[in-house]
């Protein structure tokens, strides 16, 4: 079985590990959902990973209700991912570009109209807001003539990313959002060819990332999946034939990889008991599997690669306070705790000034 610090191919992109890092919500771009300096050394810092997959990114205003959180639909954002991309790529480092449309988990303070979804749903709880928390609204189901201006700004975000200098993209299809709502059956409950039967409800994803790959290349293109348990109030009651129809269909797409985030029954990000589905998936997924959630040591990540149920990791949170991750594994250094007080905060404290071993005071 490979190890950790093997290469990999992942579509386009030659990894020379096994440790990629997750997206990450940090929120440190302006209100416009511009990406700010400091995101430069924050990513640089982190380059020694396989891949990193930036934070979520919004396709649109529509689709990004998270304040402070990047996008990819302005020239300007645009521009400002451009410096972000190439000092990860001087420091020897591959990134891509995580696609987000949040669906119904906004709200209309921030998007400035009605959140959409699948149906006519609302989250249980509060959105985070530029003014703090205040509950989450009832959305409305996206109309069918609606449909193409969403695979439309999809494009547009392909476009943007591959034009600010990303190796490719990742399509969020993952924990609760819009396309995750189109999934799900408690979340679905449209009568139209986008809901009802398990055809229907990936048809979006499979339409969503058929419009991805014909801009960026079947090679260039990713997707993250969340199959096991409740995420954000999404849910299935049968996930199995669900995630599994979806994973082949992006199997027959070619992708370059997929990415699935599961958490366990003792996650400390959000649990579950329902079963990891990634060995079914690996049945039926003919590329490479990437897990997420909770594989905070080697010990962990490693056994789940010799089990052959995937072939790279995803490490989120421990890269935070981790810039210098792969090394720290191969060395057996101790990893630095996080502080979740700055994980959404603006400035550089709990961002960019957790130091590298080589930094560390003795």
């Amino acid at each position: 079985m490979p190890s950790l610090f093997d290469p990999i191919t992942l579509g386009a992109v030659e990894a020379p590990n096994r440790i990629l890092m997750a997206p990450l919500t940090r929120g440190r771009s302006d209100k416009d959902a511009v990406p700010s300096d400091l995101m430069v050394d924050y990513y640089t810092q982190r380059a020694s990973a396989g891949l990193i997959i930036s934070e979520a990114t919004g396709i649109s205003r529509e689709g990004l209700g998270w304040p402070f959180a990047p996008g990819l639909w302005t020239q300007a954002q645009v521009e400002a991912w451009k410096p972000v991309t190439a000092a990860v790529h001087a420091a020897g480092g591959r990134i891509i570009a995580q696609l987000w449309h949040m669906g119904r988990q906004v709200h209309s303070s921030v998007i400035g109209g009605q959140p959409v979804s699948s149906s006519a749903t609302k989250t249980e709880g509060q959105a985070h807001t530029f003014e703090g928390k205040k509950d989450f609204e009832v959305a409305r189901p996206l109309e069918l003539n609606e449909i193409p201006r969403l695979l439309n700004d999809y494009e547009l975000a392909t476009k943007n990313a591959l034009e600010a200098g990303f190796d490719g993209v990742q399509i969020h299809a993952a924990n609760g959002y819009l396309i995750d709502q189109f999934l799900r059956d408690n979340a679905n409950s449209r009568t139209d060819d986008y809901g009802g039967s398990i055809e229907n409800r990936i048809r979006l994803l499979r339409e969503v990332t058929e419009r991805v790959i014909s801009v960026a290349g079947a090679d260039r293109t990713s997707v993250r999946l969340s199959p096991n348990g409740d995420s954000q109030g999404v849910d299935d009651s049968n996930p199995e034939p669900l995630f599994t129809a979806a994973a082949k269909a992006l199997s027959d797409l070619g992708i370059a990889f997929l990415e699935l985030r599961e958490p366990g029954p003792d996650g400390t990000f959000g649990k579950t008991d329902v079963p990891k589905l990634s060995p079914a998936i690996r049945k039926v997924f003919k590329g490479v599997l990437v897990v997420n959630s909770d594989y905070d040591t080697l010990e962990k990540a490693q056994a789940e690669l010799d089990k052959g149920d995937a072939d790279a990791i995803s490490f989120g949170r421990t890269f935070i306070a981790n810039p210098d991750l792969p090394e720290r594994l191969r060395t057996g250094a101790p990893l630095a705790q996080d502080n979740p007080k700055t994980w959404y905060s603006q400035g550089p404290e709990g961002y960019i000034d957790y130091p590298a071993l080589e930094t560390v005071p003795a």
